[in-house]
């Protein structure tokens, strides 16, 4: 399919979005909710662009809009560039300390905001609860309450059961808001009210990882026993390099996730 973006010729093919044709260009368009390794979901509305077709034109969201033949888009006219504005407007308005919300603004001129301010560094992107759900398999986050109330918890907002500490939602959270540390023996993601014990390397003695995440793993792929009682250096020392190729790609869910 062909299509014009700013001006310029782009083919791609069926099924493709405005955001990936535009990245094709080398047109660069902001995002915060968007991940290639979930499908779009259109929530932050920053890389929202204007699109034209039948002599008609309207704002809409890059990341989940379909190219079809023969239409103009533009990235950056007037009415974009105001539209994404407000947008990050708003998202000044919640989370004004957020260095991504803060960067964003200086892209569009925004240094301030006229709403009232909160000192929250969640933006309600959904990342963390997609990525939990559709690619780890744990639904241990999701959304709860409606309007002004909503937010991101775990169940109850107590700890979760079924949270394993792979990291996964750390990865990919845009501003940070979600905190993970390993102290000693225990891995806590305070952000989740949860803290799980770690094992420790049969190598080398250290702790490097969450005895539920290992077990979790060990139901998805099959690998030698070695590689789930050892930490990532001394896979690579006892380990053959295809082996350990392997695991990076079938067991470390952050890693999957680039």
């Amino acid at each position: 399919m062909k299509l014009t973006i700013d001006d310029r010729e782009v083919e791609v093919e069926e099924g493709a979005t405005i955001l990936q044709a535009a990245r094709r260009l080398g047109i660069e368009i902001p995002t915060l909710c968007y991940h290639e390794a979930l499908p779009p979901y259109g929530a932050c509305r920053v890389c929202l662009v204007e699109v034209a077709t039948g002599g008609r034109s309207r704002l809409t969201t890059s990341c989940t809009y379909p190219v079809w033949e023969g239409i103009v888009v533009r990235t950056d006219s007037e009415k974009v560039i105001k539209a994404r504005g407000f947008v990050v407007e708003l998202l000044l308005a919640r989370c004004p300390n957020v260095a991504k919300i803060r960067e964003l603004g200086q892209q569009l001129g925004v240094k301030e905001t006229r709403f009232k301010t909160a000192d929250e560094e969640c933006i309600l992107c959904g990342l963390c609860g997609r990525v939990c759900g559709e690619i780890i398999g744990s639904s241990a986050v999701g959304f709860i309450n409606r309007g002004i109330e909503r937010t991101v918890e775990t169940p109850f907002e107590i700890d979760s059961e079924v949270c394993i500490g792979c990291g996964a939602c750390v990865f990919v959270c845009p501003t940070g808001a979600i905190k993970i540390e390993d102290i000693k023996s225990y891995r806590k993601l305070d952000t989740w009210h949860t803290q799980l014990e770690l094992a420790r390397c049969k190598g080398c003695g250290n702790y490097f990882a969450p005895i539920a995440e290992l077990k979790y793993l060990k139901n998805k792929v099959e690998l030698p026993e070695e590689v789930f009682e050892l930490c990532s250096a001394c896979r690579r020392k006892r380990l053959g390099k295809e082996l350990v190729n392997i695991v990076r790609s079938s067991s470390d869910s952050s890693e999957r996730l680039e």
